[in-house]
C-alpha cells in the first residue's frame, strides 16, 4: 500500500486542482500534473493498473489542455463554456462502453488487477471525461460525477480511505463545477451572444 502522507499530498493537491476547475482557472493544471503523478505511483502500489494508465494519460492530455484554455483565454478573456453536439455525446457514450467493455477483459483476462471491471468502467468514462474538460465542454461534469461516484466505492474496496475521503470531496466538486459552468455560460450568453465553434450546438 501506498505511505499514508504520500496519498495525503495526492489528495491536497487533487483538492486545489477541483476549486480551481470551479473557478475556470488555468492554474488547475499545475496541481493537476503533480496529483496525478503522484496517484500513477499510489495506484500501481495499489494494483489499480487501470487507473495507473490512466494517471500517464492524465498528464499527456492536461498539458494539451493548458494550452487549449490558454487560447481560448486570449482570444475571449476568458475560459469559454462549450457544448457537444447529440451525435458526439451517443458517439462518446458508445465509446466509452465499447472501450470499458474490451479493456475490463483483458485486465480480468491477463492481469491480477482488483476489480478489473468496475476499474476500467471508471477508467475509460474518466478517459472521456478529461479529454471533454480540456475542451471546455460543459458535459464533462455529468461523467465526472459518475467517475467520483465509482471511485468512492472502488477506493474504499482497496482501503484507500484519504483517496475515497478526496473522492467524496471532489463528488461535491463536480456538481459544484456543473452549476458554476452552467452560470457562465448562461451569463456570456445574455451578455454576448453564444461562441459556437464548428460542430458545437447550444442545448
Amino acid at each position: 500500500m501506498s505511505l499514508p502522507w504520500l496519498e495525503a499530498i495526492a489528495a491536497a493537491l487533487g483538492l486545489v486542482n477541483a476549486y480551481l476547475l470551479v473557478r475556470r482557472s488555468i492554474w488547475n493544471y499545475a496541481f493537476g500534473i503533480a496529483a496525478v503523478t503522484l496517484y500513477g505511483w499510489i495506484f500501481f502500489q495499489a494494483k489499480l493498473y487501470s487507473d495507473t494508465l490512466l494517471q500517464v494519460f492524465y498528464v499527456v492530455v492536461q498539458v494539451y489542455g493548458w494550452g487549449n484554455w490558454v487560447s481560448s483565454r486570449l482570444a475571449f478573456g476568458e475560459v469559454v463554456v462549450l457544448r457537444l453536439t447529440w451525435p458526439r455525446r451517443i458517439a462518446w457514450v458508445l465509446g466509452i462502453a465499447a472501450a470499458t467493455a474490451g479493456w475490463g477483459w483483458i485486465m480480468n483476462r491477463y492481469t491480477d488487477a482488483a476489480a478489473p471491471w468496475l476499474d476500467a468502467g471508471m477508467a475509460m468514462t474518466a478517459v472521456v471525461a478529461q479529454v471533454l474538460l480540456t475542451q471546455r465542454r460543459i458535459e464533462t461534469w455529468y461523467l465526472w460525477i459518475a467517475v467520483n461516484a465509482m471511485s468512492i466505492v472502488l477506493y474504499i474496496s482497496r482501503e484507500l480511505y484519504v483517496t475515497t475521503a478526496l473522492y467524496c470531496v471532489l463528488l461535491g466538486f463536480a456538481v459544484w463545477s456543473f452549476m458554476a459552468w452552467k452560470r457562465a455560460e448562461n451569463a456570456r450568453r445574455a451578455n454576448s451572444g453564444p461562441v459556437i465553434p464548428p460542430g458545437v450546438i447550444e442545448a
